[in-house]
């Protein structure tokens, strides 16, 4: 994993979705913790590339309040060198977008 890579990536996301200030977690795991947190998370007991889990998201905020974006978890032994996508897909989920042809337009933005 590329980390200045990905903080570049996730920069541009979300400066191109209209963030421009907040506060991202974004943690690598092994496939037993991942899976372990798509079971304790979302009742899907199988492994999977990247899970997103949003706080503030791209809602209104009051101006005194830090946007805390929430938090990525990637699994680098599940997407090896192809991490872009699953982690577009996850930082578009933290800021409320839901699969369907909406995301896909917006994923594609950032290939």
């Amino acid at each position: 994993m590329d980390v200045d890579a990905a903080v570049e990536l996730a920069r541009r996301v979300l400066a191109g979705e209209g963030i421009e200030s907040g506060e991202l977690g974004l943690q690598f795991v092994g496939a037993d913790e991942i899976r372990a947190l798509k079971r304790e998370h979302l009742g899907v007991d199988e492994t999977t590339d990247a899970l997103a889990f949003p706080i503030d998201g791209a809602d209104e905020l009051p101006e005194e309040l830090p946007r805390q974006l929430g938090d990525v978890v990637l699994c680098p032994q599940v997407v090896g060198d192809s991490w872009r996508g699953p982690f577009v897909h996850a930082l578009l989920h933290l800021l409320g977008h839901d699969h369907g042809a909406s995301m896909e337009a917006r994923e594609a933005l950032y290939r």
